[in-house]
């Protein structure tokens, strides 16, 4: 072979000069700490025999970016927590709106149903009252036809018939004086309403209607129910006049009045249901009566 022939390197590679040159900057660092240690340490210490690896480029960009990856998990952390509670305060009140939805509905079912319920009673009421005045007009009826019949039938003798109608005409005796301006009064109204407290001209309570009916045969009652019952003198549901006060409950406690027209019937101010009307003593028997004029 010739002694000019090739001979192949064992050399590594340059490295560029950018490398060497900050390989360089770094090595002299080094070595000039250390000079400068060595120089300000005292002549009999011992010789440095270590070094101090100082921290590359590559190495100071790793550490920068973990540190700006773990401030980014930190961040995405707390968003989650954040949006977690959003939406658990979210779910509360849902819940708690839906609760109250179902607690208003339960109640105004509840109002809806007490409210039908009253109705049917105050219906059932109405009906109850009606029947019983139907069969009130049914008895009257009845019995008027009885007499009827009995009189047709004891026509024998005009003695008896003439007797027979003395008897009648004594029953239904037309009111007169004081008794037949309150009476007379009292059945004008029939009609009217009922009113709590009510005193006229088109509407009426129980007293309030006596009152005014007393007041044609110029006598000053009590406005109050009680006070116009206690007047007077008690007489007997056997033995009552036409003007007669009617009363329901204890003479001096009585919880409602009227006026007895005669033939059995009285007239009162019933409730707001009827108004004033016309009854007879047994759709309603009083408990007592009192007599004034």
């Amino acid at each position: 072979m010739s002694h000019t022939a090739h001979i192949p390197s064992h050399r590594k590679p340059r490295r560029s000069a950018s490398k060497l040159a900050l390989r360089a900057g770094v090595a002299g660092g080094v070595l000039g700490t250390i000079a400068v240690a060595g120089a300000a340490g005292p002549a009999n210490a011992e010789p440095v025999t270590e070094t101090i690896e100082m921290p590359t480029l590559g190495s100071l960009e790793t550490g920068a970016g973990l540190a700006s990856a773990v401030a980014a998990s930190a961040e995405a952390s707390q968003q989650e927590a954040l949006d977690q509670s959003l939406q658990t305060l979210e779910n509360t009140a849902l819940q708690k709106a839906a609760k109250e939805a179902k607690t208003a509905k339960a109640e105004a079912d509840r109002k809806a149903a007490a409210e039908r319920a009253e109705k049917a009673r105050l219906k059932a009421e109405q009906e109850r009252k009606e029947a019983e005045e139907r069969a009130s007009r049914d008895r009257a009826r009845t019995q008027l036809s009885t007499t009827s019949s009995s009189n047709d039938g004891s026509g024998s003798g005009s003695s008896d018939s003439g007797s027979s109608t003395g008897s009648s005409e004594t029953t239904t005796q037309a009111p007169s004086g004081s008794a037949a301006a309150i009476v007379a009064f009292a059945r004008a109204q029939i009609g009217d309403s009922y009113v709590t407290g009510g005193t006229g001209p088109n509407s009426w309570d129980c007293s309030g209607l006596v009152q005014a009916a007393y007041r044609q045969a110029n006598i000053d009652l009590p406005r109050i129910s009680y006070q116009q019952s206690s007047m007077g003198t008690s007489v007997s549901l056997s033995n009552l006049q036409p003007g007669d006060i009617l009363y329901w409950g204890s003479r001096s406690g009585s919880y409602h009045v009227a006026i007895y027209v005669g033939g059995g019937k009285y007239v009162g101010a019933q409730n707001s249901a009827t108004g004033v009307v016309e009854r007879s003593l047994d759709w309603d028997t009083p408990s007592g009566a009192v007599r004034i004029l």
